[in-house]
């Protein structure tokens, strides 16, 4: 029985896996506005009734699109900070920053219509549920863990702070690093925005015919972020 019932779970994870893949075909050449099940079943050859009992609606299927990619790009960062965390030597706080900036915008790149999905325009009609906010957390919480780092290791100065923020920085602390300086924790959501916003300029062309060095702009913009934060060399 458990032998059938393998075999039973093997076979929905690759219709799963073939509904997805599908889906974002067809993300990449119509957009999420336009993502249907009954597309999607007509070119996977299934019937409409077979597909919904993978996915009950578009937006259960946009829901697991949006945190496959979240998780993906979240990996990726996760990937670039273990690996400055225990490669030889080890990279100092800011290199590590720099490292996951870049990790980031490397997936951005080459899934840019993943990114989209998921840091582009809302999809009309969609609202994302609370399933998405986890995944769509790791790419801040491998920033706030370099930050952790930082500060364990006497490499974090914070950054100043006016009193007028000194409230709402004393809350953003307390929701997503009570054990960090406040000011530290404004300055990390800040730089969470400005980052997306660097590579979101450049996964949409807005960069096109006014920055051609992109691999170096971007670094020194990362590294500008790293100082805002207060990590330190």
């Amino acid at each position: 029985m458990s032998a059938i019932r393998g075999a039973r779970e093997r076979a929905r994870t690759e219709v799963t896996t073939a509904i997805k893949n599908e889906a974002r075909r067809q993300l990449a050449q119509e957009g999420a506005a336009k993502l249907s099940l009954r597309a999607v079943a007509r070119e996977l050859g299934m019937v409409s009734s077979a597909l919904y009992r993978y996915f009950p609606s578009r937006d259960d299927l946009l829901t697991a699109l949006i945190v496959d990619a979240y998780d993906a790009v979240g990996a990726a960062a996760e990937t670039a900070l273990a690996d400055g965390r225990d490669g030889p030597g080890g990279l100092g706080p800011r290199d590590r920053w720099s490292a996951v900036c870049s990790a980031v915008r490397a997936w951005a790149l080459a899934h840019p219509h993943e990114y989209a999905l998921i840091y582009g325009s809302p999809v009309p009609g969609y609202t994302a549920p609370g399933d998405t906010i986890g995944p769509a957390s790791r790419v801040g919480l491998t920033l706030i863990a370099i930050a952790r780092d930082a500060s364990r290791a006497d490499a974090l100065a914070p950054p100043p702070l006016s009193v007028e923020l000194r409230p709402e920085a004393a809350r953003i602390a307390a929701d997503i690093a009570p054990d960090l300086p406040p000011a530290v924790a404004v300055a990390l959501v800040a730089a969470w925005a400005q980052l997306f916003g660097l590579i979101s300029f450049e996964v949409f062309g807005q960069f096109n015919r006014m920055v051609e060095e992109r691999d170096a702009f971007f670094a020194q913009a990362a590294s500008r972020l790293a100082e805002d934060v207060g990590l330190r060399g």
